[in-house]
């Protein structure tokens, strides 16, 4: 089942239908119960599942879209949360990720946006809020989020970065969503507030992982760090993480360049408006592009092979889907990450916290 919304291209990068070819790609991976793997016979984990939805749903497969969200709603644990790695009808790893749980509310908000169908969203809600319930147990007094329960059920001591801004954002996208469907949520945008507060300005109360490219670029990415504190930080970061004319480095201290961090990147340059500079970073996307419309999840240089070899992965084609949808303007959804559709975050400091 497919709908009238279609992904325009991006002149010079790629063409609509090139790009229809790798929604179509992703289509063909779905399971019949709506689960979307890494590839074929491959493990699903749920925040790429919901990546891949979003992207199925800007490239018009909103039917599709929707049964991956009605996989995600059945495939619920009881106390809102969702195990880390599935394989078919197992799982594969129970450990419990507070940032993968939260990211349903990420995925319907851009489904409410792009197609206007509050009805469906509704009858997800009570998933949205029992997810967001299990998420926010485990916020901290400096408002930042623990990341994880691991499969014997034990909290891991840490916050970090990258999982608390996706958080951040998430949290925005549910009380806008909570909004939309006549609902107050107080509380979430307090802990938004606070946990935004964290991102922004407490760097230090996560776990060190600066050599990740994600945690450079994922605070403004989620709209937690904005303007020219934004750019300060892309500026900053930009020659440790990029390569030339090739695309970001996963890991700062190694030249594996991988497309679903460089399409992300593309995402975090295009919200500061430095349209000139993520256009020319979405280009190196095209050299892990496959003429199937399948994207080699990483490429590691100066021999220029493939890792893990010859590995594609959904969530790499959909993170390219989802940055020309957002340097297109395809889709009623293309500036979710421009945060331009959602409430300004609350910014609140903990007490004795001297930045305000």
């Amino acid at each position: 089942m497919s709908s009238t919304l279609a992904l325009g291209g991006v002149p010079g990068v790629l063409t609509s239908e090139e790009l229809a070819t790798t929604g179509a790609r992703l289509v063909a991976l779905q399971r019949p119960n709506g689960q979307i793997p890494w590839f074929e016979g491959g493990h699903c984990d749920p925040w790429n599942h919901v990546e891949v939805a979003m992207a199925l749903t800007v490239s018009g497969y909103v039917g599709e879209a929707r049964a991956a969200y009605r996989w995600l709603a059945n495939a619920q644990l009881s106390d809102g949360s969702w195990f880390n790695y599935y394989l078919g009808d197992r799982v594969k790893d129970a450990r419990l990720d507070t940032n993968v749980c939260a990211y349903i509310a990420t995925g319907l908000y851009h489904y409410c946006l792009a197609t206007d169908d509050v009805d469906f969203v509704a009858s997800l809600w009570v998933n949205v809020e029992r997810a967001m319930e299990f998420v926010l147990r485990w916020q901290l007094a400096d408002g930042t989020i623990r990341w994880s329960l691991d499969a014997q059920g034990r909290l891991e001591s840490s916050a970090l970065l990258t999982g608390s801004s996706s958080i951040f954002h998430s949290l925005c996208c549910a009380v806008a969503l909570a909004e939309r469907l006549g609902f107050a949520k107080p509380e979430w945008e307090l802990a938004a507030g606070r946990l935004g507060h964290a991102v922004s300005h407490h760097p230090g109360a996560f776990a060190p992982k600066n050599e990740f490219a994600m945690d450079w670029y994922y605070p403004i990415f989620s709209g937690a760090l904005r303007g020219e504190r934004g750019e300060k930080r892309i500026d900053d970061g930009f020659e440790r993480h990029v390569m030339d004319g090739l695309g970001v480095r996963c890991v700062s201290t190694n030249d594996w360049i991988t497309a679903a961090e460089t399409a992300e990147c593309v995402l975090a340059l295009d919200a500061l408006g430095l349209t000139s500079r993520a256009l020319d970073l979405f280009r190196c996307t095209n050299l892990h592009r496959r003429e199937d419309g399948a994207y080699w999840t990483g490429i590691a240089y100066p021999d220029r092979v493939t890792f893990p070899d010859r590995e594609t992965t959904s969530y790499t084609a959909a993170a390219v889907l989802l940055a020309a949808d957002a340097l297109s303007s395809s889709s009623r959804a293309a500036g979710l990450f421009r945060h331009g559709t959602l409430p300004e975050p609350l910014d609140l400091a903990e007490p004795g916290c001297s930045r305000h």
